[in-house]
C-alpha cells in the first residue's frame, strides 16, 4: 500500500468537558450553527484575552469539536451516530472511551502520540515529554508545529486523568485505567483503532493490545463476537490459525509507519 503522510490537525489543548459539551448540544438537538455560537460564548471567558492569537486558539479549539461531534469526515458519520448514542447510556466516567476513539479516529496525529506514549509506558512505566517529541518528530518532521501540537495532545491527556505528572519535571507516569466490558463499545473502539491508524485490517489481539488505546483494558471478545456487534466490521481468516478484523468503511487505506 502506499504510505501517505498524517497530517496533524489537532493542535490544541482540549479539555473533556468541552467534548461533553458539545456532544450534549448534538444530542439537544441543536444546528451546526447554533452549537458554534453556544461554544464560542461558553469559550470566551477561558480562551480569551486581548490579542489575535488567543482569539485564534478559541476558533481552533471550536474548529477541532466541531469536526469530532458535529461534522465528521463522511466515513465516520455512522460512527459518530452510534457514539452519540453510547454517551447516552454510559457513565461520566466510562464516556472517556467514546471521547477517545472518535478523536483518534477523526484525528489520527491523536492516536500517534497515544502510540509512543503508550509504548514507552509499557517499557519503561514513565513517559518523558523530549521521548515523545523525539519520536513524534522523527516520523513527522522537525517542524515547530509537530512540536507544538504533540505538547498539546499531551497536556490534553493530562487534562484527561490518562497521563499524571510525576515529581520530574516533564516525566509522565499512566494515570486511571479504565475497564471496557461492554462488547457494542469495545468493536467500535476497534473500529476507531483501525481509522486511527488507517489500516483496513488487523488481528484482533493486535488492535486491543495496541498503545494507543493505552488508557482502557479490555474484557476478552473471540472476534465472531465481536464482529456480530458492528454492521461495518468484517472478519476475514487468511489462513488456518489467523483471523483479521477488517472495515467495511470507504476511508482511504494508507499504509502507516511503526504498524498498529
Amino acid at each position: 500500500m502506499m504510505k501517505h503522510p498524517v497530517q496533524i490537525g489537532f493542535s490544541q489543548r482540549v479539555r473533556l468537558e468541552w467534548y461533553e459539551s458539545t456532544a450534549n448540544l448534538v444530542l439537544a438537538g441543536n444546528d451546526e450553527v447554533s452549537i458554534y455560537h453556544i461554544l464560542d460564548e461558553m469559550l470566551k471567558e477561558t480562551l480569551s484575552v486581548v490579542g489575535n492569537a488567543r482569539r485564534g486558539t478559541r476558533e481552533k479549539v471550536i474548529t477541532i469539536l466541531m469536526k469530532i461531534w458535529v461534522r465528521p469526515p463522511r466515513h465516520l458519520e455512522d460512527m459518530k451516530r452510534e457514539g452519540l448514542q453510547f454517551l447516552q447510556r454510559l457513565s461520566r466516567r466510562d464516556r472517556i472511551t467514546v471521547h477517545w476513539g472518535m478523536t483518534m479516529a477523526v484525528y489520527p496525529f491523536w492516536g500517534t502520540v497515544a502510540t509512543y506514549v503508550g509504548r514507552l509506558l509499557r517499557l519503561q512505566g514513565t513517559a518523558t515529554a523530549g521521548q515523545v517529541q523525539r519520536r513524534v518528530r522523527e516520523q513527522f518532521g522537525e517542524r515547530s508545529t509537530v512540536t507544538r501540537a504533540t505538547q498539546r495532545v499531551l497536556r490534553s491527556f493530562i487534562d484527561w486523568g490518562v497521563l499524571q505528572e510525576t515529581s520530574e519535571r516533564g516525566s509522565y507516569a499512566a494515570g486511571s485505567v479504565l475497564d471496557v466490558t461492554q462488547r457494542d463499545v469495545i468493536a467500535w473502539l476497534v473500529e476507531a483503532a483501525l481509522h486511527a491508524h488507517q489500516v483496513r485490517a488487523a488481528p484482533l489481539g493486535t488492535v486491543l493490545e495496541s498503545t494507543s488505546l493505552f488508557p482502557f483494558r479490555f474484557s476478552y471478545l473471540p472476534p465472531m463476537r465481536l464482529v456480530a456487534e458492528s454492521d461495518r466490521l468484517d472478519l476475514l481468516r487468511y489462513d488456518l490459525n489467523q483471523e483479521l478484523i477488517t472495515s467495511r468503511s470507504n476511508a482511504p487505506s494508507v499504509a502507516r509507519s511503526g504498524g498498529i
